[in-house]
C-alpha cells in the first residue's frame, strides 16, 4: 500500500513495484558480513530483502513519477535467483491505490537507468506472451534521463553491462518521450532534482520543497539508513565509492540542517527518518518502518 503524506501543500506518495532479494555482500561492499548482519539479517543464500519504492508527487506541473521499479519485462529464472513473487504491474496496482492510471502520469524522472530503477519504463503488451511488442508504461509521460547516464548505458563495459537494457528506454526513443537533460533539474515549482555521482557517473536524488518543509528522494545515492550513518559503507555496485561517501555526506549535512525527511528506496526496514546528530554521532531517526521477513514478525 502506498505511504501518502504533504510537504507543505504538496502530496506526495510512496509507491512501490515489490522487493528482490539481492547478496547482501553487494549492499554494503567491503564492510564484513559479522557487522552488517547487524542491520540486516540474510537468507542461507546470503540475500537480503531490497525493496523498489518509486515516489510520486502531485506537483503544479502534474503528475510526476521518480523511478519505475524492475517491470514485468523478466523471465521465470530472474524471478526465482531474485526472490520475486510472480505477479505483474506490482507498481501499476499501487499507483491506482494512489488515486494515479498510467496514463495520468506527466514526468517520469529516472534517478539512474539500472534496471530496478527503469524496467517499469516499458512492459509488454500482453504480460502473458513474453515475445510481445514492448511499449511505453506511461503513454503520456516525458521521460528524464541525464545525458551522461544515458550515454553509460548505451556503451557499458564490462563492470555494467548486466545493470542495463536496452528494452527499457528504446521504445521511449520510437515514441519520441525520452528527454536527455543536463544537470540539475527544475521539475516544478518545489520539485527538483540534483544530481549525486558515485553510484554512477550522473544519479539523481530529488528534493520537494514547501512551506519550510522538505523530502528527499535519496535513490541509490544511499539505499539504506545505514549508508547515511556509517559514510564509509559503500555498497559494491557504486563506481566511484569516495565521491559516493562526498555526495552522502552532502546530503547528510543539508538533510540536517532543514530537517528533511529521507525517503530510502531499497531500506526493508526504515522507509522514511531524518538525521539527528547527538553524543553517538550522527543516527536516522526512523519514521515509517517496515518488517524485513513479515513471516518472522
Amino acid at each position: 500500500m502506498p505511504y501518502s503524506f504533504q510537504v507543505g501543500s504538496i502530496p506526495c506518495h510512496i509507491v512501490s513495484d515489490g522487493q528482490q532479494l539481492i547478496d547482501g555482500g553487494s549492499f554494503f561492499g567491503l564492510v564484513p558480513r559479522v557487522l552488517w548482519e547487524r542491520i540486516i539479517r540474510p537468507d542461507e543464500k546470503n540475500r537480503i530483502p531490497a525493496q523498489m519504492r518509486c515516489l510520486l508527487v502531485q506537483s503544479a506541473a502534474g503528475l510526476i513519477l521518480v523511478d519505475t521499479g524492475q517491470g514485468d519485462k523478466i523471465t521465470a529464472e530472474y524471478r526465482n535467483r531474485f526472490g520475486m513473487d510472480s505477479s505483474n504491474r506490482r507498481l501499476e496496482a499501487d499507483l491506482r491505490r494512489a488515486g494515479c492510471r498510467p496514463e495520468d502520469v506527466d514526468i517520469v524522472l529516472l534517478t539512474h537507468l539500472h534496471a530496478d530503477h527503469c524496467g517499469g519504463n516499458t512492459r509488454l503488451r500482453d504480460p502473458a506472451d513474453a515475445e510481445s511488442e514492448v511499449v511505453p508504461t506511461f503513454p503520456n509521460a516525458r521521460y528524464l534521463i541525464q545525458r551522461l547516464e544515458m550515454a553509460e548505458a548505451s556503451f557499458p563495459n564490462e563492470r555494467t553491462r548486466g545493470h542495463y537494457f536496452s528494452e527499457n528506454w528504446d521504445p521511449l526513443r520510437r515514441t519520441g518521450q525520452l528527454e536527455i537533460v543536463d544537470g540539475d533539474q527544475e521539475l516544478a515549482a518545489g520539485v527538483r532534482s540534483v544530481t549525486v555521482p558515485g553510484h554512477t557517473g550522473s544519479m539523481q536524488v530529488v528534493w520537494v520543497e514547501d512551506a519550510g518543509e522538505s523530502l528527499l528522494f535519496l535513490g541509490d545515492a544511499c539505499s539504506w539508513a545505514a549508508h547515511l550513518e556509517r559514510l564509509a559503507w559503500v555498497p559494491a555496485f557504486d563506481l566511484e565509492p569516495m565521491r559516493s561517501i562526498e555526495g552522502k555526506r552532502n546530503l547528510r549535512r543539508e538533510a540536517e540542517e532543514k530537517d528533511t525527511l529521507l525517503v530510502f528506496q531499497h531500506d526493508s526496514q526504515v522507509v522514511t527518518g531524518r538525521v539527528r546528530g547527538g553524543e553517538r554521532g550522527v543516527v536516522v531517526e526512523p519514521e515509517i518502518t517496515e518488517v524485513a521477513w513479515p513471516d518472522e514478525s
